[in-house]
């Protein structure tokens, strides 16, 4: 389900870094080289890649990069080159720090990962910032964020497929009633969502539909503009369909006045290598539009460039 192409015979990490050096040399910066490189190259390549730099020229990869080049490409590169758990470590300080109630990030890497993923996340975190994902959240987020984000991000949920169907079918109700009642920050309903595994609440909300006449999002949308529910919908969409999700936070970064390009980014820097394929037929089945010709229409240069060779775009 990666959308990230390799060349038939992969470089050594030796190869890639003097590459790498050369494209930095002289008076301009080779982008086009320093493309054909990363982003053709997985998780566990990059990596050594930039061991390799690192003991070769005594500077670190990132340090170079960040030298050389400048503003949405610069960011796309720099996130791409982390390792998966230090990017979302990095995304999840941000996040934290800078609390806007309408960016999901942190329920992204809560929600759409998997639970060992977001363990190994919290360990980076604490490597980074010598502090932990939850102290940051808790001192930086207030109210009904903080209560739905603490259990979220702390969660490590069973990722079996067994589904116990008694369970999915009371705690369907339960839901329901909270619902109803208007209760959305209601504590059953956070224990239910951060502690269940994927398999169970896909059963639950599966249940809810058919008991209850409406898919449970819908019934979340009863007041569109309330942040909170907002965060509860994203919840759901990350844990039982994160392809339509990511889909659509595409989908709103490219389609208004002025490109978000710090969602465009996000998204595909941390889904090239997971669910891009996926994402990319949802995209043409929700809006029509190859996916490619929608970015290449939105962006220009290098970041253009760079993004379509992520999501497998072959130029001619």
């Amino acid at each position: 389900m990666s959308t990230v192409t390799f060349p038939t015979s992969i470089p050594s990490p030796i190869e890639d870094s003097e590459q790498l050096h050369k494209a930095f040399a002289g008076w301009g910066t080779n982008e086009k080289l320093i493309i054909s490189i990363l982003a053709h190259r997985n998780a566990g390549h990059r990596k050594l890649i930039r061991q390799t730099y690192s003991e070769t020229y005594g500077e670190d990869l990132l340090k170079s990069l960040e030298k050389e080049l400048t503003s949405n490409f610069e960011k796309a590169i720099l996130l791409w080159a982390l390792d998966p758990a230090e990017r979302d470590a990095l995304l999840g300080n941000e996040a934290a720090r800078k609390f806007n109630p309408s960016n999901h990030v942190l329920i992204e890497i809560a929600c759409a990962r998997s639970s060992n993923e977001l363990f190994v996340v919290r360990q980076a975190y604490h490597a980074r910032y010598k502090r932990s994902l939850e102290e940051d959240v808790a001192a930086h987020i207030t109210g009904d964020f903080r209560k739905l984000l603490m259990p979220l991000i702390t969660s490590y949920r069973y990722e079996g497929a067994e589904v116990n169907m008694t369970l999915a079918k009371s705690e369907a109700k339960i839901l329901h009633e909270k619902i109803g009642e208007k209760a959305y920050n209601h504590e059953e309903i956070i224990r239910i969502l951060a502690t269940r595994s994927k398999a169970q609440l896909y059963a639950t909300f599966n249940h809810y539909n058919n008991e209850f006449g409406n898919p449970i999002n819908k019934d979340l949308k009863s007041d569109p503009k309330d942040e909170f529910l907002s965060a509860l919908r994203a919840v759901i969409r990350c844990m039982v369909c994160p392809e339509k999700y990511f889909e659509k936070v595409i989908r709103l970064a490219i389609n208004k006045t002025g490109t978000d390009e710090g969602a465009l980014t996000r998204v595909i820097t941390t889904r090239a290598e997971v669910d891009m394929k996926v994402i990319k037929e949802e995209y043409y089945k929700r809006n029509s539009v190859p996916l490619d010709h929608a970015i290449a229409k939105d962006t220009r240069g290098d970041y253009e460039d760079f993004l379509l060779a992520l999501i497998g775009h072959v130029s001619s």
